[in-house]
């Protein structure tokens, strides 16, 4: 039972590090084709750290977490924590970005 906790988590991580890469990029290739950022803590960085300095500092931020929480897979709520992060970035991140970016190819 403790290898399908520790596959699951491994798997929800990995899922994790790769709404955080596609995130990154979409982010990067919106802003470039002036799109909004809906994060206020990123859109007040950006003046000061430009477009790929904040996205790095926010993604690597986001990334060491996930290592963090990969590194306690073992605790109880790390599986939940992994699946709540990865239904936030589907929502909130992957079905907008991927809605504004398609929008680019009908134009």
């Amino acid at each position: 039972m403790v290898w399908r906790t520790e596959r699951r988590v491994h798997e929800l991580f990995l899922l994790n590090i790769a709404l955080q890469l596609f995130d990154g990029v979409a982010t990067y290739q919106g802003l470039q084709h002036r799109f909004m950022e809906g994060n206020p803590l990123l859109v007040a960085l950006l003046p000061i750290y430009g477009t790929a300095g904040t996205l790095l500092v926010a993604k690597a931020k986001a990334c060491g977490l996930l290592v963090f929480l990969r590194r306690l897979g073992g605790q109880r709520m790390v599986p939940d924590a992994l699946v709540m992060t990865a239904a936030t970035y589907g929502c909130l991140s992957f079905v907008p970005w991927l809605t504004r970016l398609a929008s680019l190819l009908s134009a």
